[in-house]
């Protein structure tokens, strides 16, 4: 049943054209999705947000009817169904537990073959230096497929903020970041270095992306990029430039324009990103991500994944490197069965 809230959001993609999906059989890990209910929120960025519900339901539609070979999916921390009671650190946990309940709807098969929300990660503040520890094991007690957290960093790293951060080394979790401020980079990269036993993942090709910034400020981006693309215990995942952020809205988003774009049209624009990413991490730290429904304001799923087929075909790619990129570095990464 159509969700009235969402309305506007489906009429937009709605008059996109079709497309015929490229590869339909190549094994895809989507990286990064969110899932969540927010018609009664009344605070950024949830009240920008178009689509205000997207379950189980929504995002199996999309899934299923994009011709692509969604193999797993990947939760995203989003502030979805935090607990309403309970010590404040720990509320967070309720998003854990309301996405294994997903994962358990989906592993039933009754809404498809695709398995939602193998990997899991949620937040935790490790601000709080050690303390941040219960935490962390409520998360693990509430599923067996938590893999990680996705927070802020402090600009100085200080000891008590790395002696949180450990903690995840010593639970084998994952570390997911992502800020607008590209500039942001460099201290994600000392605290890559710092401990090299914890993959950092960097969201969203490291910060808003325009495409219609001049060279000067492309390569600041990229160069930002590059310093954590040099510790070898990252990785990057290629998506979520088609987003908005904040008040500030890229050319192609429906606020600007009346149909959703195409998939050579995107690649068009934002082809020199992604291949700079790839370039800086190569294809076996690269893993793509539909970042939805964030940027499902923009494009459709099915045109989505065609883009980022395209991005491979014009990259180069071989095989091995489409593997690593639409599958392999996922499941490494979240510690997923392979597809």
């Amino acid at each position: 049943m159509a969700i009235a809230e969402n309305k506007a959001v489906d009429d937009y993609i709605a008059a996109g054209n079709i497309e015929e999906a490229i590869e339909p059989d190549l094994p895809i890990i989507d990286a990064h999705h969110h899932l969540w209910d927010i018609r009664k929120s009344g605070g950024d960025p949830h009240l920008s947000f178009q689509q205000k519900v997207y379950l189980t339901e929504e995002i199996m539609n999309d899934i299923n009817n994009c011709g692509h070979n969604i193999r797993q999916t990947v939760f995203a921390q989003c502030g979805a169904f935090y607990r309403a009671d309970g010590p404040e650190p720990y509320r967070c946990v309720g998003e854990t537990e309301f996405v294994h309940g997903i994962a358990a709807m989906s592993r039933s098969g009754i809404y498809g073959d695709t398995r939602l929300c193998t990997g899991i990660f949620s937040t935790a503040d490790m601000r709080v230096g050690a303390e941040v520890e219960g935490v962390l094991k409520a998360h693990l007690d509430a599923s067996a497929n938590f893999r990680g957290v996705r927070s802020a960093f402090p600009s100085d790293l200080n000891d008590t903020f790395m002696q949180g951060f450990a903690l995840l080394g010593k639970y084998n979790l994952c570390y997911d970041n992502w800020s607008p401020d590209f500039e942001r980079l460099p201290t994600l990269a000392k605290l890559a270095n710092a401990n090299t036993d914890v993959t950092v993942i960097v969201n969203h090709l490291g910060g808003r992306i325009d495409a219609e910034a001049d060279q000067a400020g492309f390569d600041h981006w990229r160069d930002c990029l590059a310093q954590v693309a040099a510790a070898p215990n990252a990785v990057i995942k290629l998506g979520g430039a088609q987003m908005r952020v904040g008040a500030w809205e890229p050319t192609f988003h429906m606020n600007r324009v009346s149909a959703p774009l195409s998939s050579d049209e995107y690649l068009e624009q934002l082809y020199p990103y992604y291949q700079a990413a790839i370039d800086l991490f190569g294809p076996e730290r690269c893993m793509f991500e539909s970042n939805f429904p964030v940027d499902r304001e923009c494009i459709s799923y099915r045109t989505l994944w065609n883009f980022f087929k395209k991005i491979a075909a014009k990259a180069g790619a071989s095989e091995s490197d489409k593997a690593h990129m639409f599958s392999g570095t996922a499941a490494r990464a979240y510690r997923l069965d392979e597809v």
